[in-house]
């Protein structure tokens, strides 16, 4: 593929699965569509609902959704995002990272319910579904977000920093109180197949003793083993099998961040730092950017592959700020969700 064309899928195509949260079997078809019109979600089974006016394409654009930083209403153990008229979709970071990680700019993404099937709890099926599609080329340029100054947040032990860079490349943290997780800390570039090889087939994961607290909140309703990585009361991997590598949580970590700043509108030209942060922290990090037209610039060069990972912490913080609001993490967020019920 070339890097400077845009790209959407040459052909439709169709998969189902359970939703993670909501437990409610969605069918979901990705479709081709034109340049620069982004990546947008439809919801086919409110299309003759209340929210829709006779006419069809009043119909249509109050069932879509976009993929954008801003359109982002929840973060609470995963990305929703939520157009005017209200309609939602949840859980799309896996499909998002799967659309950046194979160079996907263009494309509609039809479901009949609230949620993005969660497949396996990685990215590896996705990935999958596009390359059984095949990338289809277009006649317009691949735009680039490049970060043009340092932007960070910092929120009590959370801190996260977008800084300058010709690639696209994260360095993670991450801190839980479990034996289970021995790997808390990697550097990971995304280029030359990076995601694919290295990323794409993390699992979400989270933990047994969580389950009580998580369904009370009407939340993993469709979790199970077998789209979960769960950590046991005894700090046993539940999985059959185990894990697929053995620092699965940054990598899983690794794989959200790469789904969430797909939101950003087009790939990034920066280097991703964060400590213990979330789909919030994502979030509020792009808003920052964002917010101050001097942070970021329109770019049509080439990404390079970066080769080690970029000192942040070293530097002081431009400002002791916190930037917690709504969709702040909650304590638990880093475990994304936890299994249902276990055998």
């Amino acid at each position: 593929m070339d890097p400077k064309q845009q790209h959407t899928l040459k052909n439709a195509i169709n998969c189902s699965g359970v939703g993670l949260h909501s437990g409610i079997k969605v069918a979901m078809c990705l479709r081709p569509a034109p340049a620069n019109s982004g990546i947008v979600f439809h919801r086919t089974d409110i299309r003759q609902s209340a929210l829709a006016a006779p006419e069809d394409t009043v119909a249509n654009a109050a069932a879509d959704v976009r993929a954008d930083w801003d359109t982002v209403s929840d973060t609470v153990m995963s990305t929703t995002v939520q157009n005017a008229a209200g309609v939602k979709v949840s859980t799309i970071e896996h499909l998002m990272a799967a659309l950046a990680g194979c160079g996907i700019d263009n494309v509609r993404v039809e479901l009949d319910g609230p949620e993005v099937p969660i497949m396996d709890g990685s990215s590896a099926p996705f990935v999958f579904l596009i390359e059984c599609a095949g990338l289809a080329p277009q006649q317009a340029r691949r735009r680039w977000i490049r970060v043009l100054r340092r932007v960070e947040i910092e929120d009590g032990k959370r801190r996260a920093a977008l800084v300058p860079s010709d690639g696209f490349s994260v360095s993670l943290e991450i801190d839980f109180d479990s034996p289970a997780i021995a790997e808390k800390s990697g550097f990971y570039d995304l280029h030359n197949g990076g995601f694919k090889r290295d990323i794409c087939r993390a699992r979400t994961f989270g933990f047994e003793h969580d389950v009580n607290r998580l369904m009370d909140l009407g939340l993993g309703q469709g979790g199970s083993l077998d789209n979960v990585v769960v950590v046991g009361r005894d700090n046993e991997i539940l999985n059959e099998g185990g894990l697929r590598y053995g620092d699965e949580f940054v990598r899983h970590k690794v794989l959200d961040c790469v789904g969430d700043f797909y939101l950003a509108g087009g790939p990034m030209l920066a280097h991703f730092a964060g400590q213990c942060t979330g789909h919030s922290s994502n979030n509020q990090l792009l808003r920052k950017l964002f917010s101050d037209p001097l942070n970021w610039e329109y770019s049509y060069e080439r990404a390079l592959p970066t080769s080690s990972p970029i000192e942040v912490w070293s530097q002081p913080l431009i400002t002791s700020d916190s930037t917690a609001d709504n969709t702040a993490d909650s304590a638990s967020e880093d475990a994304e969700t936890v299994i249902a019920a276990t055998a």
